[in-house]
């Protein structure tokens, strides 16, 4: 009988929707049939939400330090103070205008939310969990607590000695309406937390290439085999033949060439206008985008509350819910579980395949 794998759950700002989509994703049956799971949380917090909450009445929380040998289940929430530990007031009624004020409570959320993942960074590099799912984390209050990091991604290449080119996200939308392919669509980025003026400057073959061989990695691991991945063009029209440009010609081809050399299946550089709805209808597994709204907006279109997001080219595994913070709709209990809930079911599939190798 195989083990269940060891997932961490993270709850991102403690002020946002986080902790409530993880509750979310620990009242489900499902995710508890596939992993055996732990959030990593200042209890108070998580303790905060079941008591704001209709569907977390009955939840009880029990502190634990690490995976011991009790399976979790919906009604006892298991959880791991991070440390060292935060503080987080309780102060929904602020939530509305904390971030714009950079008001005290932003930086704690700030700070609540790097503390527990650098927690569980600490747990699996130990080899005492197996995977990270985290919930969204807001940059500003992050760079408020202090943290100069873009986001999550660039925490972990960093937790890893890594420096941030060496690392992708890849937003993944598991099968099902309103994709037509049977394995789902892959969208992973050249660049990705910077300005679109310093993306720009950031694209090369070379990071075009090495976007491309984690995406195809990433999605023969999801069974895709083999993977179907395009390249998309940077300018309106591919580049109209060098009258809008000529990055298609001098660059992304290149790279998409280099990419047929090594064995994959790629096309392009196709525009991006009609590329995202050859992808829909089931042409392609997987797309190199060039910036972050270049891909995001297409993949949330398609299903925002559906997809994840899968950090590439780090010696962990990490899959997180694929939305922001919603700090307008924190505490209303109208959050939507859905892509935590995938992205717990996402790392689950990984760990089987033995990713990341």
């Amino acid at each position: 009988m195989l083990r269940l794998p060891r997932v961490l759950l993270t709850c991102g700002d403690p002020y946002g929707i986080g902790p409530e989509v993880c509750l979310g994703a620990w009242n489900t049956p499902q995710v508890h049939r596939e992993a055996s799971l732990r959030i990593v949380a200042d209890p108070s917090v998580l303790q905060n939400a079941i008591d704001a909450l209709s569907f977390s009445r009955g939840m009880r929380i029990e502190v634990t330090s690490a995976f011991d040998t009790r399976a979790s289940g919906a009604k006892t929430v298991l959880v791991i103070p991070p440390n060292p530990p935060s503080t987080t007031p309780p102060v929904h009624e602020l939530l509305h205008d904390c971030v714009e004020n950079s008001s005290a409570s932003t930086a704690l959320g700030g700070h609540a939310a790097a503390s527990a993942v650098e927690t569980a960074i600490a747990l699996v590099l130990a080899k005492k969990a197996d995977a990270i799912v985290t919930g969204p984390l807001n940059k500003v209050s992050l760079h408020a607590a202090g943290y100069d990091f873009p986001g999550h991604t660039e925490m972990l290449a960093r937790a890893c000695q890594l420096a941030d080119r060496d690392v992708s996200m890849m937003l993944y939308l598991p099968k099902g309406p309103p994709l037509e392919g049977p394995h789902g669509l892959g969208v992973v980025h050249t660049t990705l937390h910077e300005s679109l003026r310093s993306a720009l400057d950031q694209i090369s073959t070379t990071r075009i290439v090495e976007a491309g061989l984690r995406l195809v990695d990433m999605l023969a691991h999801l069974g895709t085999n083999p993977p179907r991945i395009a390249v998309a063009a940077l300018n309106p029209h591919a580049g109209e033949g060098g009258l809008f440009g000529n990055e298609e010609q001098e660059i992304i081809a290149p790279a998409v060439e280099e990419l047929c050399k090594k064995g994959c299946f790629a096309v392009g550089p196709i525009a991006a206008d009609t590329l995202f709805l050859k992808a829909r209808d089931g042409a392609f597994d997987g797309i190199v985008a060039h910036y972050h709204d270049q891909g995001h907006i297409a993949m949330k279109l398609l299903g925002m509350h559906r997809a994840v997001n899968v950090t590439l080219g780090i010696p962990l595994l990490r899959t997180s819910a694929a939305h922001g913070t919603a700090f307008d709709i924190a505490g209303t209990g109208t959050a939507d579980p859905s892509s935590m809930i995938n992205a717990v079911l996402t790392a689950v599939r990984l760990f089987r395949s033995g990713w990341p190798t």
